[in-house]
């Protein structure tokens, strides 16, 4: 597959901001603009990636990911039918489980066990796939119920807009390969009630692990899911010991070894992480990748030289 690179981006002081953050992130050969869904010091995503996607008449924009738990999928329908027919077809759906158990309590909803939360998303994505493609849906499930709703507007992609499914544990990876677009890895679980990543997929042999996992789940389908990786940090430096050493300072159970091999990391010169993501393709058919906005332009070479190819 081609690469792909995509920015993941969540706030601004101004319409203006965004707006120009938006216009770099497409200027510089990236695909799409993600943004996540949080309680917190984040935009909101729905009025945000509208915005983006008028000033970026080319960019793709979507969730990355939504917190199933904080809307009714019928309402998740509505909000992405109409982003899609303003957008012209450039919207991908990310969804999520949710995991910050804070933003529940403050928000006073129940934070359940993970199994629940993965369940409860079963039955979203099932709701979804049917609105989004133009079904009158009824549906009785353990967490949700329809009656026969059918949408207005209609998405313009056919028959709907891609599914992204992001998260790290064994439940979610398998519901994501069984019904996902596209699974995206983020290398890190948060057990301890969302407050503590637990970093156990974060190494080469933890991807290469849950990789297994979602080629199991989706043996039955005729078309897999392409796969994207979200890349936790990119450090340009001389070399890459010189820059392991500067990201491990942000992780506490990181040492600059394990950085070095962390798929979730891109740590070097520009050449050498250029072939370090064509080994990646090569190894695990990691060609959709995701960094964050704070290395936007220092990643940028990378895209100019790897991007469609």
């Amino acid at each position: 597959m081609p690469f792909r690179f995509s920015v993941n981006s969540w706030a601004a002081s101004s319409q203006h901001e965004w707006s120009e953050r938006a216009r770099r992130i497409e200027g510089s050969g990236y695909t799409t603009l993600f943004m996540p869904d949080h309680l917190a010091d984040t935009l909101s995503p729905f009025a945000a990636l509208a915005t983006a996607a008028q000033a970026a008449t080319r960019l793709r924009v979507g969730p990355y990911v939504l917190n199933n738990d904080l809307r009714h999928p019928v309402v998740v329908a509505h909000e992405i039918a109409t982003l899609d027919l303003l957008t012209d077809g450039r919207v991908d759906l990310g969804l999520g489980a949710g995991y910050a158990d804070s933003e529940y309590r403050s928000a006073g909803l129940r934070f359940d066990r993970g199994a629940t939360r993965v369940a409860r998303l079963a039955e979203t994505v099932d709701i979804l796939k049917g609105l989004l493609s133009g079904e009158a849906v009824t549906f009785h499930g353990a967490h949700y119920h329809v009656a026969g709703h059918q949408l207005h507007p209609r998405p313009v992609q056919s028959p709907r807009p891609p599914i992204l499914i992001g998260g790290n544990g064994h439940e979610l990876l398998a519901l994501a390969a069984r019904e996902a677009d596209i699974v995206s890895l983020t290398g890190a679980t948060f057990r301890s009630r969302g407050r503590a990543p637990v970093l156990s997929g974060f190494g080469s042999l933890g991807l290469s692990e849950r990789i297994g996992w979602i080629r199991a789940a989706a043996k039955g389908r005729s078309v897999p899911p392409a796969l994207n990786i979200l890349v936790q940090h990119v450090v340009i430096a001389d070399t890459p010991r010189k820059a392991a050493e500067q990201v491990v300072t942000r992780f506490a159970s990181v040492t600059a070894d394990a950085a070095l091999e962390s798929p979730f990391l891109l740590l070097g010169p520009i050449d050498q992480i250029v072939e370090t993501l064509r080994e990646r393709r090569e190894r695990w058919g990691l060609a959709n990748v995701t960094i964050f906005d704070r290395s936007i332009d220092e990643f940028a070479p990378v895209v100019a030289r790897l991007a469609g190819t």
